[in-house]
């Protein structure tokens, strides 16, 4: 896996509709398969995208209407 970096928005509508969730299963997916050293997570504020939230950005890439299920599609993509 090359180094991923994950910003997931932390404004309160994406937070409110699902990237508190989110955050936590990144969290764990990381600790669990011990990619602490592949993977740099942080937190942004709103980018004004609320309507097509939550919102995440890897690399780069724009993911919207992230759930836990997308999320796990997403992170299998990059392995």
């Amino acid at each position: 896996m090359n180094k991923l970096n994950i910003t997931v928005c932390m404004g309160s509508s994406c937070f409110a509709r699902g990237n508190s969730q989110n955050l936590e299963f990144i969290e764990n997916y990381i600790k669990e398969n011990g990619l602490e050293a592949q993977i740099d997570l942080a937190g942004a504020r709103c980018e004004g995208k609320c309507a097509t939230g939550p919102n995440i950005v890897i690399n780069g890439t724009e993911y919207h209407e992230v759930d836990e299920d997308k999320l796990k599609e997403i992170l299998a993509s990059y392995k």
